[in-house]
C-alpha cells in the first residue's frame, strides 16, 4: 500500500479516535481504538497467497476478490473498539451478535442512572401488518402518539422514583433495579473484528432493522469507513447492497432468460462490469443457465 494512502489513514485515525456520535435522545457511540486497516487485510492475505502475489493483484483487487468469494479470515485482522451508551432493549438485540468482546455497566455494583429513552411521537407507529417484528410506515393520530410518549415518560419517572426509594430503604442494588424498564440506558465497551462487524452492519443498518438500532449502526459505519475504505467499498458492493438468489429463484430465471445469449466481456465492460469480475459473472451465469 502506498505511503500516501497509509498517511491518509493515519490522519483519519488521529481525527476519529475518541470521536463521539450522539444517538437517539441520550445515547452515543464513541470510537476508542482501532487495530489495523486495509493494509492489514492485504498483509494477512498475502501470507496465504505466497510471495509474488503483489505483482498479480493490486490491493483493491485483492480485497474485493477476498470478500466476493467469502475468504473472510484476513478481515478478522482488523479490530474496532467502541464505547456505546444505549437503551437496554437495544442492547438486548445487539448482544445477539456474540462474536464480540463486551464489558457492560453493572447495576449490581453501580447505581443505575435516571436516563431513559423516550421515543418521539413521530417514531411511535402502529404494528406492521406485513412484518410481525416491526412497526408500520404509517402514522398514528397525533393524539395517540403524543399520549403514548407522555405515558412512557410518566412510567419511567415512576419506576425510577420507586428504585430510589428501594435504595433509600437499604435494599440491595441488584434487587432494587429489577423493575426498571428496558428503556433505561446502559453503557458498554464493545470490541469486534471487521469480518463480524460487517455481518453486524449488514443486519443492523438494513431498512428492516428496528429504527433505534439502525441509528447506532449508522454511527458505527460512519466511524469505520475512513479506516478501511477499500474493504468498505467491497462490503457495499458484495454484501450490503447485494441480494442472495435462491434455488427456486434460479429455476424461474432459467425459464425467463435461459434462451438469452451470454454477454461478451466487452459488452459487460460497457455496462460497468470489468476485468476479473466480468469473467466471473460469465462463468456464474453459464453455470446457472446451463445446469
Amino acid at each position: 500500500m502506498s505511503e500516501n494512502h497509509i498517511g491518509t489513514q493515519q490522519l483519519d485515525k488521529d481525527a476519529l479516535l475518541g470521536k463521539r456520535i450522539d444517538c437517539l435522545d441520550k445515547g452515543f457511540v464513541r470510537l476508542i481504538d482501532v487495530m489495523g486497516d486495509d493494509a492489514s487485510i492485504v498483509q494477512a492475505a498475502r501470507v496465504s497467497y505466497g510471495s509474488g502475489t503483489k505483482k498479480l493483484h493490486e490491493d483493491r483487487g485483492l480485497i474485493r476478490y477476498l470478500l466476493r468469494h467469502a475468504h473472510t479470515t484476513p478481515f478478522e485482522m482488523v479490530e474496532f473498539k467502541f464505547h456505546v451508551k444505549l437503551p437496554i432493549f437495544v442492547a438486548r438485540q445487539w448482544i445477539r451478535h456474540r462474536t464480540a468482546n463486551v464489558n457492560e455497566y453493572s447495576g449490581r455494583y453501580s447505581e443505575m442512572k435516571d436516563e431513559f429513552y423516550t421515543p418521539s411521537p413521530e417514531h411511535i407507529r402502529p404494528q406492521s401488518t406485513l412484518n410481525k417484528q416491526g412497526r408500520s410506515d404509517d402514522h398514528l393520530p397525533d393524539s395517540i402518539a403524543n399520549e403514548a410518549a407522555d405515558m412512557f415518560k410518566a412510567g419511567q419517572d415512576k419506576a425510577y422514583a420507586d428504585y430510589q426509594l428501594y435504595l433509600d430503604q437499604g435494599i440491595a442494588r441488584e434487587i432494587a433495579r429489577i423493575n426498571l424498564p428496558v428503556s433505561n440506558y446502559t453503557e458498554w465497551y464493545w470490541k469486534i473484528d471487521l469480518h463480524n462487524l460487517f455481518h453486524f452492519l449488514r443486519l443492523r443498518i438494513d431498512a428492516h432493522a428496528q429504527y433505534e438500532i439502525q441509528v447506532f449502526g449508522e454511527a458505527i459505519a460512519e466511524l469505520v469507513k475512513p479506516f478501511v475504505p477499500l474493504a468498505w467499498e467491497a462490503f457495499e458492493d458484495y454484501i450490503l447492497y447485494s441480494h442472495r438468489i435462491t434455488a427456486p429463484e434460479i429455476t424461474v430465471l432459467k425459464q425467463l432468460f435461459g434462451h438469452t445469449n451470454m454477454p461478451t466481456i466487452q459488452e459487460l465492460a460497457e455496462l460497468g462490469l470489468k476485468g476479473r469480475e466480468a469473467e466471473e459473472f460469465i462463468v456464474k451465469m453459464s453455470s446457472i443457465f446451463k445446469q
